[in-house]
């Protein structure tokens, strides 16, 4: 006999609707499958013949052919246990045929019956969503927290094959992932408000997280490079709903979501400056994804940025440019989404201390200029905000006076995101800082003496195309946590301020 049910597969991070064709018939006993399986999915037989013994149900001896379709795309993952075991029940007429019209399967399933959590949960269940007759899908307990925010199915959790097939025939019932709490903690996090002085550099965070912006701050070591960097999440808008599944996506096709990405906080990722070229920009047998595709959405912090090995740091231009990567591979070509805040920081030279008032650097001319010159020009042209951090008195250091908090600083944050989303409803775009030309001219109304002043200022630094267009991204962020419709002198004033720190130590 012939019977049908319904999986997923993916190809990188997106899912697709996968058939599984299983047909039973008088024959040599055994399973042979079919449709381009490799070793895992393989050796599926052996699993689901001992979870069907286990479970007490009877397995059919009888000649088993089991196609994965469409039979043309190589099949990866353990994931098709329980919809090629549901298929082959249905052979004792143990399961309710009616439920395999319209239900999907996902799940891997122990020597015993139970079902074992699978990797790349939401970009699978999203595969099956794409399938209008697909109505429902039965997965693992313990991939809950991963399904939560996939739309327009109806997801039910199962803990093992048994209670699946009960469930199956109308004599049982699997809990409905709407009726049960997430269990994930919410990460504690620090606070702005333990970062004393440095207000511009706390400004130029702010403006940064309100339009998505890339960061590089320079200075002497202990001036607060770090404790700034990490606390920039703090105060950015939560993830929205297709952010969320973006990034879920991502991470579920590692094999776990993280808790903060459950509560809706930013990726917050910080590679150590030995990583290698595969580790950041993505690579491997399996075009697996790297730093740059896990920061989507959210922030990649390159301490020590100078210390990085050039030809790995060069890689990020592409993503920093096209806001996405592409893995080529004999294999395979895959292309991820890598939109994220670059936060690069640095000492200005090996002892760290050139230009610090309090202590003397020990560095010659050229090895500060060679030092420097670790970050090329194409680089640091993809750079919006240049901040200089200097080390604090005693006096600011002692002091017991209140710093702003995080809480106040994304308040008015979270009123320019809410500009940016409103201006840009009808675009295909969210902040200042994925703005194309296009946009830049539609969108960044000058008045006559912000103009003027701009125009002065390109003259005299000798700004490049792509510099200029960031100065006017960034003066277009300064002007919606003003929520003034028109770019003024004001505006355009501290959006150059910030380009000071990059004449200081490389103009």
């Amino acid at each position: 006999m012939f019977f049908k049910s319904f999986s997923a597969g993916t190809e990188g991070i997106n899912g697709y609707i996968v058939e599984v064709e299983v047909d039973i018939t008088t024959g040599i006993p055994g399973l042979t499958m079919v449709g381009l399986p490799n070793g895992s999915v393989r050796e599926a037989k052996d699993r689901i013949k001992s979870a069907i013994g286990n479970s007490g149900f009877k397995y059919p001896n009888k000649k088993i052919v089991v196609n994965l379709s469409p039979a043309d795309i190589k099949k990866e993952g353990s994931h098709y246990d329980l919809s090629i075991a549901v298929s082959i029940l249905m052979d004792s007429q143990l399961i309710d045929e009616k439920h395999l019209k319209d239900t999907g399967f996902l799940g891997e399933l122990a020597l015993n019956g139970d079902l074992k959590p699978v990797k790349g949960c939401t970009a699978l269940l999203l595969g099956l969503a794409k399938e209008k007759k697909v109505k429902k899908v039965i997965i693992p307990w313990e991939n809950r927290n991963e399904a939560s925010m996939v739309p327009d199915i109806d997801v039910f959790l199962g803990k093992n094959l048994k209670e699946v097939c009960f469930y199956l025939k109308n004599e049982g019932v699997l809990e409905s992932l709407s009726n049960i709490d997430l269990n994930y903690k919410i990460p504690e996090i620090e606070d702005f408000k333990d970062v004393k002085g440095s207000f511009i550099v706390k400004r130029g965070m702010e403006i940064a997280a309100a339009g998505f912006h890339n960061v590089f701050m320079i200075g002497p070591p202990g001036s607060g490079k770090t404790m700034i960097a990490s606390r920039l999440n703090t105060i950015m808008s939560d993830l929205d709903d297709k952010e969320y599944m973006e990034v879920s996506q991502i991470y579920s096709f590692l094999g776990e979501i993280p808790d903060n990405i459950i509560a809706r906080k930013r990726p917050f990722r910080a590679p150590h400056h030995t990583v290698t070229y595969s580790s950041l920009i993505g690579g491997g047998y399996s075009s697996t994804p790297g730093e740059v595709v896990l920061s989507h959405n959210g922030i990649l912090f390159m301490d020590e940025f100078l210390e990085f090995n050039k030809k790995i740091v060069e890689g990020l231009r592409q993503p920093l440019e096209d806001k996405k990567i592409t893995i080529s591979r004999v294999n395979k070509k895959i292309t991820y989404p890598s939109d994220f805040i670059l936060i690069g920081s640095s000492n200005p030279c090996p002892c760290g201390n050139y230009k610090n008032p309090l202590k003397e650097c020990l560095c010659s001319e050229n090895k500060i200029k060679a030092y420097l010159n670790r970050a090329s020009g194409p680089m640091l042209d993809r750079i919006d905000v240049f901040l200089e951090t200097t080390p604090l008195a005693y006096d600011e250091i002692s002091s017991k006076s209140d710093e702003e908090s995080s809480l106040s600083i994304r308040d008015r944050v979270m009123k320019a995101v809410d500009f940016q989303r409103q201006r840009f409803k009808d675009e295909n775009i969210n902040y200042n800082s994925q703005m194309s030309i296009r946009h830049i001219e539609k969108y960044c109304n000058l008045t006559k003496d912000a103009e003027s002043f701009l125009k002065s200022a390109f003259k005299k630094t000798g700004l490049s195309a792509r510099s200029y267009h960031r100065v006017l991204r960034v003066s277009r962020t300064i002007a919606d946590l003003d929520s003034s419709q028109d770019i003024k002198l004001n505006h355009i004033g501290e959006a150059l301020s910030f380009r000071k720190t990059f004449m200081k130590y490389w103009g």
